[in-house]
């Protein structure tokens, strides 16, 4: 990555064009075109976002972009092929499991079937009874007023 990061500050300078100017041109931070020709890719979050980065610079520059592409890629798996595969597993089987924890969590404030029952209340039944009681009581009064009067 240094080796490109040089490469782009060569062609810049040897172009005689300012960091900022290549940053207004570009409309990539000033601070990111920095990162890249120090070769510093740690400071970026999104690789993806770096490539796009590379591959605007490199066609700013006169370069070749996919070419660019190409060598950060190499450099990519030389650093990434140094990682032991056990780390990796365990970073993948991680990753999964966040997955699978966001979906659950996802459904469960969709979907109200999910959410766990509450036990009957005893309260709510105890007052639903006496409520119908009441108003049986009442409708067999009434109907016994009615009988009686009339």
């Amino acid at each position: 990555m240094n080796e490109i990061g040089k490469n782009f500050k060569e062609t810049r300078l040897a172009a005689s064009v300012s960091i900022e100017e290549a940053s207004a041109d570009t409309e990539i931070p000033s601070t990111a075109l920095e990162q890249i020709e120090e070769g510093n890719i740690g400071s970026f979050k999104d690789i993806f976002k770096l490539k796009d980065y590379l591959r605007i610079y490199a066609k700013y520059l006169g370069l070749d972009g996919d070419k660019i592409i190409d060598e950060f890629n190499e450099y990519l798996f030389e650093y990434t092929s140094k990682i032991p595969i056990a780390d990796l597993e365990k970073k993948i089987a991680e990753k999964e499991q966040e997955e699978i924890l966001k979906e659950t969590q996802e459904i469960r404030a969709v979907t109200p079937y999910l959410r766990p029952q509450k036990k009957n209340d005893r309260t709510k039944v105890v007052i639903t009874a006496i409520v119908i009681i009441i108003l049986v009581a009442l409708a067999i009064i009434w109907a016994i007023k009615q009988v009686t009067v009339g």
